[in-house]
């Protein structure tokens, strides 16, 4: 473990402050005391920019705004909002956490990590976003923006840096006053250093460069929610010519879709759940 002086965690934690002071970013989700609107706002921005996820956040609360709400509408009503998102997973695990903790946890998002980290969709980074985010907890997280941040700053001639050795340090340097704004000033800091030095996280023993989207599976499965939710339901003739994609591709998604609990096929007959 990297040992860190007193001196190099003051320089540091005041680098961070010092530039959320001048440059931290407005957005409609920060400082939000319910739970629910924080888990929204996590789950959407995962793997999707801000200015996206603006626009969809709100206009998913306006169609379920309570917890309770979203538990009892159906997947396909949340699919149908979620679209122009992508990654529909993250739609049905939302989905799947509202009817979880409405039935065992009295409609009421858990404080606990250990305890966030046993419901759909929820692992490390999401638990602990949550924990800080929500709630005010000094919890230790990692996330795209925090890694690219500790590696800079602390990693500076290392490769193949693992998560593990980052942990300790974002462990030792969070504030424990003020946990929430100190990770939203990480994360706006994170940012900044994308746009002034070479990405950091290649470094990171779990960098993975994002695939493209266009003729992958995922823009095939897009294609076919998005008809389902738009359309509706209709035969698989007609949902192979509509999407012109290939009979092979089209095939593999939708019996992904369906192996998933996305997509009902009755017959020839193809709809969302």
């Amino acid at each position: 473990m990297k040992e860190l002086r007193k001196a190099e965690k003051t320089q540091f934690q005041d680098t961070i402050w010092n530039y959320y002071e001048k440059h931290g970013r407005k957005m409609p989700w920060r400082g939000e005391e319910d739970p629910y609107k924080v888990l929204v706002s996590e789950i959407m921005l995962q793997q999707t920019q801000v200015a996206r996820v603006t626009l969809k956040y709100a206009e998913f609360l306006k169609k379920f705004p309570t917890l309770g709400s979203l538990a009892k509408a159906s997947l396909s009503d949340v699919l149908k909002v979620w679209q122009g998102l992508g990654y529909n997973r993250r739609a049905r695990f939302l989905h799947e956490f509202a009817k979880e903790v409405v039935k065992n946890h009295k409609g009421k998002v858990p404080s606990d990590y250990e305890i966030l980290l046993t419901l759909p969709g929820i692992g490390k980074g999401t638990a602990g976003s949550l924990s800080a985010f929500a709630f005010n907890l000094p919890v230790a997280f990692i996330e795209t923006n925090i890694r690219r941040v500790y590696i800079h700053h602390f990693f500076k001639d290392k490769e193949s840096v693992a998560d593990a050795e980052i942990l300790p340090i974002v462990e030792a340097t969070v504030d424990e006053v003020n946990p929430q704004e100190w990770y939203y000033a990480l994360m706006d800091y994170g940012v900044h250093l994308k746009g002034k030095v070479k990405n950091p996280n290649q470094r990171s023993k779990h960098y993975a460069k994002q695939s493209k989207f266009e003729g992958s599976n995922r823009e095939v499965r897009g294609g076919i929610i998005k008809e389902l939710t738009v359309v509706g339901g209709q035969s698989l003739v007609t949902l192979r010519k509509k999407l012109k994609f290939d009979a092979k591709r089209f095939d593999t998604a939708l019996k992904g879709l369906i192996k998933e609990g996305f997509v009902i096929q009755k017959g020839t007959s193809i709809t969302l759940v």
